[in-house]
């Protein structure tokens, strides 16, 4: 792993005019190598440093991948922790071993919106997926002492832009992390029914709140059957909810 500075300063050679191959030499770091650096995944450098936060980039006013942020807010509002009291402040998302593909699907979030680094930490039952950053706190201004239920959980208006057009991903996120599609079945007339049924439980009214105006933005239909429990259980609501989240996996 080589050091930021290293990456800053084949950066600013290559924004100042040289070429890759010229940078390459610059920095005496293979020509593929700094290719990835400057070219397939570049970053900003901000007094010297490479600054991935969109937050904090001048003129800057979204994510590079917006669906890969909203999908990441979903699941850090259902089963995240962002631990500020730390020096570096940590984000930490569980996910269930019973689902590989999420964990692999939060690894990959965190690391299009900010993380250079993602650990896996094993727990009983579970896998924290999480990453250490200065500038998490500016991406998830949602977090503070006591669980999310205990406080106000309420959107930036610069959050409820993206969120407006990556309603989906954003429902992918909550419903991955709180919620769960399973078969319903029930006998009508001694005549057995099996249909497919979407379910998402939260104690917190504002994010239960937030999982409702993001269903509505996409036009599918939903009630709640518990004060804490809400229920996708028409065939077209269904379909519609099937194209942006799935079965967990």
């Amino acid at each position: 792993m080589h050091p930021p500075e290293l990456r800053a300063r084949a950066r600013e050679l290559y924004l100042s005019g040289a070429t890759i191959a010229d940078t390459a030499r610059g920095v005496g770091l293979s020509y593929p190598t700094v290719w990835h650096w400057c070219r397939d995944r570049p970053q900003p450098v901000v007094h010297g440093t490479a600054l991935r936060c969109f937050r904090c980039q001048p003129g800057v006013d979204n994510p590079t991948d917006p669906a890969a942020y909203s999908y990441l807010l979903g699941l850090y509002l259902g089963d995240g922790h962002l631990v500020t009291s730390a020096r570096v402040p940590v984000l930490r998302i569980s996910c269930s071993n019973a689902w590989p593909d999420l964990i692999s699907a939060c690894d990959a979030a965190m690391r299009s919106v900010l993380a250079t680094k993602v650990q896996r930490v094993r727990q009983q039952g579970c896998v924290n997926v999480q990453s250490y950053g200065k500038h998490w706190p500016c991406l998830l201004p949602q977090h503070g002492p006591g669980k999310k239920h205990e406080r106000p959980i309420v959107l930036a208006d610069w959050q409820r832009g993206i969120i407006e057009g990556q309603a989906g991903a954003f429902l992918r996120g909550l419903f991955h992390s709180d919620g769960s599609r399973f078969s319903n079945r029930l006998t009508v007339r001694g005549k057995a029914y099996v249909y497919p049924r979407y379910m998402f439980t939260n104690e917190s009214a504002d994010i239960m709140g937030l999982c409702q105006w993001s269903l509505d933005l996409l036009g599918i239909a939903w009630r709640m059957n518990r004060r804490n429990s809400l229920s996708v259980a028409r065939r077209e609501a269904v379909a519609a909810l099937d194209r942006h989240v799935g079965p967990k996996s």
